[in-house]
């Protein structure tokens, strides 16, 4: 069977393309690593950005100025007008289909403030925001008898004189592969923190699979070096402190008890304050005691409950100790304004691609916002662009070609644990390509990478059984972060200025000749990176 519209991935983003694209009319199929209630979706807590003024004045425009700035000048106004003028009627939409907003006392949608915003715009749903909106779309898809793979693994993209054709998946509960055609595919996997491995907000999930898969098909990517670094991820775990917290009115505290920056700054200019206070040998803390239990546990409970359960430390109480750590990817995937990758027929849509709306530095509250936004969008498109599709062309060159991967991952002998290597390959990311760049540890950092990925060949696998073979997963997914970890680095090392979430040491300012995208790809096996304006 060939599919209208093939979605991989889950998550809010997936699930949103995939009600759009039934709307529309297309045979859909969703295929998804994981169940969709345990997407990254759920992660986000701080609320949907969206000017509705039900709270204070705000507008269109304000959000449209905010993002931009935020951006660092490297994103598409036409983009960021798109998905902020869209605002209101996505949230609207999320009401309508039931995600069960807070409210104020005369039942508008609540609001509250997040960082690097003029305006009360993020509409919240406690601090459980992308759980609800989530949790909603999933009951929507069900709904609709809107079919679901779960459990499929995503190895490879097929492709035919660059055109999408489908995609080999790895069934995680038989142990075989499973090639699905469609005439037109969008990837909703999510982006790629999980190379930051001990130091990240994510979950191990987030190795940036779709990304790593259309890469290797021939697809562009973009801004691969902008890493965004949340401020406070509880110190030793990386478990999320939504910003909320901050929101609400939380100080950063430094080891003598001193606030040292403003609280609701950008994300990058809090991170790099709190990192170097940390330079200096401080611990640094957040401070909500002063909001009180009853504000706690009617705004922000999860906030008390992940301190309680990963810190032990009740921040009613007590202060919470916090790191920064790599948190969203503003890299991905180039997309034009359809949405669509340098692939025909292939789409990408939320933290897996790049589609010019965050630029340097993604604005808080933006992220779900564009997975519901260009979610939609993502599904109109590929839709309309399968009804134009009339051949059956399929692709099975690409299919033996995988098996014959797994199968002689099945015989590597094992020699090197990659565990240990997927540990060092995070601690390299932080240390050396994290909050603050400079140009040595960066080589360094890709110098090491391109020995682990020498070493491949020597990192077999202890289980060789078929039914939920995790170790194969994990040693593909690690294989995948060092893929993507080449174009990250050389693309950093390039980018010789500071500029949004990339801070360059001896390049602190931003430069006019960088005020472009990055863009990576390959030729003739040789890794490649150019840099070209945005298009307005």
């Amino acid at each position: 069977m060939k599919y209208d519209v093939l979605i991989i991935g889950s998550g809010g983003a997936g699930l949103t393309a995939a009600l759009r694209a039934k709307e529309k009319g297309a045979n859909i199929l969703v295929v998804g690593e994981t169940y969709p209630t345990r997407s990254q979706t759920c992660m986000a807590q701080g609320g949907i950005n969206a000017a509705l003024g039900n709270v204070e004045n705000d507008s269109p425009e304000a959000h449209i100025a905010d993002t931009l700035k935020s951006s660092g000048g490297i994103a598409s106004e036409r983009m960021i007008r798109q998905l902020c003028e869209d605002a209101p009627k996505s949230v609207h939409w999320l009401d309508s289909i039931g995600v069960p907003f807070s409210r104020t006392e005369d039942a508008k949608i609540a609001q509250r403030r997040l960082g690097g915003t003029s305006g009360i715009r993020a509409c919240y749903s406690q601090d459980y925001t992308g759980l609800k909106i989530l949790h909603t779309l999933y009951d929507q898809c069900m709904k609709e008898a809107i079919a679901f793979k779960n459990e499929y693994f995503l190895l490879d993209l097929c492709t035919e004189n660059n055109q999408v054709t489908g995609a080999v998946f790895y069934n995680m509960r038989s142990g075989d592969t499973k090639t699905i055609h469609a005439k037109s595919i969008i990837l909703a996997t999510g982006g790629y923190s999980g190379l930051y491995y001990g130091y990240t907000t994510n979950t191990n999930q987030s190795t940036g699979d779709g990304i790593a898969a259309a890469f290797r098909a021939g697809a562009r990517l973009s801004n691969m070096e902008f890493i965004q670094f949340h401020p406070t991820g509880l110190k030793n775990s990386g478990i999320l402190i939504s910003e909320s917290a901050r929101g609400a009115g939380g100080t950063l505290l430094n080891s003598h008890g001193e606030r040292f920056v403003d609280e609701l700054k950008p994300r990058d200019v809090v991170s790099r304050a709190i990192w170097e206070e940390m330079q200096k040998g401080e611990d640094v803390f957040l401070d909500i005691r002063h909001l009180g239990e009853a504000y706690i546990d009617e705004n922000i409970p999860q906030e008390r409950k992940l301190c309680l359960t990963y810190a032990g430390i009740d921040p009613v109480h007590e202060v919470i100790p916090i790191a920064p750590v790599a948190h969203y990817t503003m890299g991905g995937i180039a997309v034009d304004e359809t949405l669509m990758s340098s692939i025909e027929g292939l789409f990408a849509v939320g933290e897996c691609s790049n589609a010019n709306v965050h630029g340097a530095n993604r604005l808080g509250g933006n992220s779900l916002l564009e997975i519901v936004s260009f979610g939609r969008k993502a599904g109109e498109n590929a839709a309309a662009f399968a009804q134009n599709v009339t051949d059956t062309i399929t692709n099975t060159e690409q299919s033996a070609k995988t098996k014959a991967y797994i199968d002689a991952l099945m015989e590597a002998p094992n020699e090197i644990n990659f565990y240990q290597k997927r540990t060092r390959l995070g601690e390299l990311c932080y240390q050396k390509a994290g909050i603050i760049k400079e140009a040595s540890l960066l080589e360094d950092a890709l110098h090491e990478v391109e020995a682990m990925t020498s070493q491949l060949h020597e990192m077999g696998l202890f289980d060789k059984g078929c039914t939920y073979n995790t170790n194969l997963i994990e040693r593909i997914k690690f294989e995948n972060t060092l893929t993507l970890a080449k174009p990250l680095l050389t693309a950093a090392l390039k980018r010789k200025e500071s500029r949004g979430a990339h801070f360059r040491k001896g390049y602190p300012v931003p430069d006019k000749a960088f005020e472009k995208v990055s863009i990576c790809y390959t030729k003739k096996n040789t890794l490649i990176v150019d840099f070209k304006k945005v298009a307005s």
